[in-house]
């Protein structure tokens, strides 16, 4: 008999936390469809939501092996790009659906990642940092100097349109589409975090020996997901290559790393929608408040360091406790009337 069924208590504990999982699938998909009737037919507020998806993907790319299992990479530079020039080459060189180019690019970008980790395994702190964002200055000059694959810097132009059972889609579906498949990513990941492969994911982030003592191979552990970051990246990249048309060498460039640290932590890192929130607020501060347009890196980076200082665990995680404090002090004031 499981535990569920001999207490009580335990059962009601357990229907209440798959209770709020299926309220919280069920609030960002409701809030997913807000944001897209938003956007609308608005070509500004397009943009603004384009962006959104694809700083929300680049930053759950980062969120699940630096935030989850410790594995810290600075070539995600590299990884947009090689979703953004699948997509450019497919639909340029073959007659391919461009799905096969967000598969290929995923593929690509993961196999590069893991051999990149495998390569840099022995290296922590600065020497990885510093590694892996030579790598992504590196491949940036390829994209310069590789004119026969990528135009140089030109980069490649004339990208044909995704299309749906023959029929072109249009820009306002498309981007639809993207933040339909930010949600179904962010859903995957969330799960991925509470399952016990994310729980192994995180226990080998705080206690790397223990996990290695309970049988679990850490740097195989940190690969896979190193690899599976890399592929969320690299769709984001895709998704906004094939709304451009276009694709260069200065679409993708190093300050995206950066911002793919950040976005989580001013989101919130106990979820997986932190990372969301945080490529929101990114887009909406830049756009929509000259200040911030001017400042640049500037301001942000003292914004989050403000939200650092008052809210460690992020916005999502400042909420999620004012909601835990409530929700005990009402369940105190109702045990006393009781």
């Amino acid at each position: 008999m499981s535990e569920a069924m001999k207490s009580p208590a335990a059962a009601g504990s357990l229907g209440w936390v798959r209770s709020a999982e299926t309220g919280r699938v069920l609030g960002t998909f409701a809030l997913t469809l807000c944001v897209i009737a938003w956007a609308g037919g608005d070509l500004f507020r397009q943009d603004l939501a384009l962006l959104g998806a694809t700083y929300a993907l680049l930053a759950l790319g980062m969120y699940m092996p630096f935030n989850l299992a410790g594995a810290l990479s600075l070539a995600y530079s590299a990884y947009v790009a090689i979703g953004g020039y699948s997509v450019g080459l497919v639909a340029t060189k073959t007659g391919w659906p461009l799905p096969v180019a967000y598969l290929l690019g995923a593929a690509a970008s993961a196999v590069l990642a893991v051999a990149l980790g495998f390569a840099t395994r022995r290296l922590s702190g600065f020497y990885l940092a510093a590694v892996t964002l030579l790598f992504g200055m590196a491949f940036q000059n390829f994209l310069l100097d590789a004119k026969g694959i990528t135009g140089g810097a030109l980069g490649i132009g004339s990208i044909r349109p995704l299309t749906l059972f023959g029929n072109e889609l249009d820009r306002q579906t498309f981007i639809a589409l993207c933040l339909l498949v930010v949600w179904i990513v962010a859903v995957a990941v969330d799960r991925i975090r509470r399952s016990p492969f994310g729980v192994a994911l995180q226990s080998s982030r705080d206690v790397p020996d223990a996990v290695e003592a309970a049988g679990i191979n850490v740097p195989t552990l940190r690969l896979t997901v190193l690899g599976a970051g890399a592929a969320i990246a690299s769709l984001g990249g895709g998704l906004f290559t094939t709304a451009n048309l276009t694709i260069g060498p200065d679409t993708f460039t190093l300050h995206l790393i950066m911002l793919a640290i950040f976005m989580p932590l001013l989101g919130g890192q106990g979820t997986a929608w932190g990372p969301v929130l945080g490529a929101v607020l990114v887009v909406q501060l830049t756009f929509n408040l000259q200040i911030f347009e001017r400042a640049g890196s500037l301001i942000f980076g003292v914004a989050v360091l403000a939200v650092l200082l008052i809210a460690p665990g992020g916005i999502l995680g400042y909420t999620g406790r004012g909601a835990r404090w409530l929700r005990g002090r009402l369940t105190r004031t109702k045990g006393a009337r009781g």
